[in-house]
């Protein structure tokens, strides 16, 4: 399946691989307040699914507070984080730094979400996080972006991203 590094280190991920031209699978991931959030699929409007391992790093936080700041922006398109962060945990992190733009959900349940998109960290120190990746997914739900970030210390491609999303 796909591979990405920690820190130059190779990681495998694994799960069902996306790619662009694809139909994104609904699934359902778990909110911030428990409640079930469906994300993928079919809902008229663009989807960006920002996946990271874990609102509680750095990087997580950074790319987190950079898309609250766009989803700002354009009110059409949605946004939701997905990491494998209890929901108790991501409520308290939006709360400290004002995310009240794009949604938070946690796949730490069954990891379905990250098994049906391929970001699913096989092993290493990370095994059974998330990598780092994003999908745009167009109102069809056909996938029109997707970027597995090499290196998973390091941000996504804002720019290329924010074209395809607008």
């Amino acid at each position: 399946m796909g591979q990405t590094t920690l820190k130059g280190v190779p990681v495998k991920i694994g799960g069902d691989e996306i790619n662009v031209g694809d139909f994104a699978p609904s699934v359902a991931i778990i909110g911030k307040n428990l409640e079930e959030i469906t994300v993928g699929g079919a809902k008229g409007v663009k989807q960006i699914l920002v996946v990271v391992p874990s609102l509680d790093t750095e990087v997580c936080a950074a790319e987190t507070r950079r898309f609250n700041a766009e989803a700002a922006k354009d009110k059409n398109t949605q946004v939701t984080v997905v990491s494998m962060d209890v929901p108790f945990a991501m409520g308290r992190f939006c709360s400290v730094e004002g995310i009240e733009n794009l949604n938070v959900g946690s796949d730490f349940r069954d990891k379905a979400f990250a098994k049906a998109y391929g970001v699913l960290i096989e092993d290493g120190l990370l095994s059974g996080f998330t990598c780092r990746a994003v999908f745009v997914i167009d109102g069809d739900g056909k996938v029109s972006y997707k970027e597995i970030v090499a290196e998973i210390t390091d941000e996504p491609n804002y720019e290329a991203i924010l074209s395809f999303a607008t």
